[in-house]
């Protein structure tokens, strides 16, 4: 990995750093929602899964967090967006947020140092008291109230939306 990504100890330096108050959970990896419900981790919020998208040309990239159990039709959210969708790759997964596959969460943001990914959240995401996010590692979780959450997003530079698919 890039010398200029952020592991998940500097993700949690980074919100100290910034006053954002968090929670972390450690717990063994897990690569799936199925498996995170099975871990029994513990931390507060909506459950959430994470997917990165990427439009037909690959130009535009697209990290989607919606409820675990919500069925995501991507050729609906790509009208919803104006694109055909499809999954991005594990190699532009690693060179844009710097991650690996069961890692991906909101805060890979912090390693799209070109802004390069649209953060679309679901309104389902903004109406939980808490969220909770991997902080770029799949051995731990991090629990956010909204209100510490929404400084994250401003902090990331990346554009971002709440909709409803």
């Amino acid at each position: 990995m890039d010398v200029n990504k952020q592991t998940p100890i500097e993700v949690k330096d980074y919100l100290l750093n910034n006053a954002i108050a968090f929670k972390a959970f450690k717990h063994k990896p897990v690569f799936t929602c199925e498996e995170a419900k099975q871990e029994k981790i513990g931390a507060k919020g909506i459950e959430v899964k994470n997917l990165f998208l990427k439009d037909k040309k690959s130009r535009r990239f697209y990290l989607i967090v919606a409820p675990e159990e919500l069925a995501i039709d991507l050729k609906s959210l790509g009208l919803l967006l104006d694109e055909k969708l499809k999954f991005a790759n594990e190699a532009n997964l690693v060179e844009i947020l710097g991650l690996t596959p069961g890692a991906v969460s909101p805060f890979g943001l912090l390693n799209d140092h070109q802004n390069q990914v649209k953060l679309i959240l679901h309104k389902s995401v903004a109406e939980s008291d808490y969220v909770q996010f991997h902080p770029n590692l799949n051995t731990q979780t991090l629990e956010l109230t909204q209100g510490e959450f929404a400084k994250c997003l401003s902090l990331f530079g990346n554009e971002f939306e709440y909709l409803e698919f």
